[in-house]
């Protein structure tokens, strides 16, 4: 199955928010998240957890989700979305960038990258884009956290800051649980 240009009847095209707006709803999701998962360890539940309340907060969120460290190579994992790349290797897009070189990467404009080294397009309506390396308690890389909008320079500093402090604080401490269910 090929991606389309049409977006999709129930995904909503991305609404960017001026820095003030961005904080403040930043700060309101990253409330709600940390009361729903307080004293949670299950891997699984907090990423779906963070997918959902971070696209319910984030009008600009078109896509977001978890790319999981699987064999050697990034394998799609829970997602709020479109069709996401199935696997994605550590040499090739956005994604495998920011798994590779441990380091988040901002992108204003996903189009202007050469495709399939630089930017894998598996939704033409995204336009910008930000991708968080996940990192566990030994600082070993598990995940990297995906989000894309269908709006040019969507991420900025702020979305950095906060996604990186929130991964950190539900992934890099005390250990998780991997299984399907607690």
């Amino acid at each position: 199955m090929s991606a389309s240009a049409e977006m999709p009847y129930f995904i909503r095209p991305s609404q960017n928010l001026a820095p003030e707006a961005k904080t403040a709803a930043y700060e309101e999701a990253i409330a709600a998240i940390r009361a729903n998962l307080m004293g949670e360890s299950n891997a699984l539940l907090k990423m779906v957890t963070i997918n959902c309340l971070l696209k319910t907060y984030l009008p600009y969120y078109y896509w977001t989700g978890f790319y999981l460290v699987r064999d050697g190579k990034l394998s799609v994992g829970p997602y709020q979305g479109t069709l996401g790349c199935l696997h994605i290797t550590f040499n090739r897009g956005v994604c495998g960038k920011a798994a590779r070189e441990q380091r988040t990467q901002l992108v204003t404009d996903t189009h202007a990258l050469s495709e399939g080294s630089e930017h894998i397009t598996c939704d033409p309506n995204s336009c910008s884009e930000i991708v968080v390396p996940v990192f566990d308690q030994h600082q070993k890389l598990i995940a990297v956290y995906d989000v894309d909008s269908s709006e040019k320079a969507s991420f900025d500093n702020i979305d950095q800051h906060y996604l990186e402090g929130l991964l950190a604080e539900h992934f890099s401490t005390g250990e998780l649980d991997w299984r399907l269910v607690s």
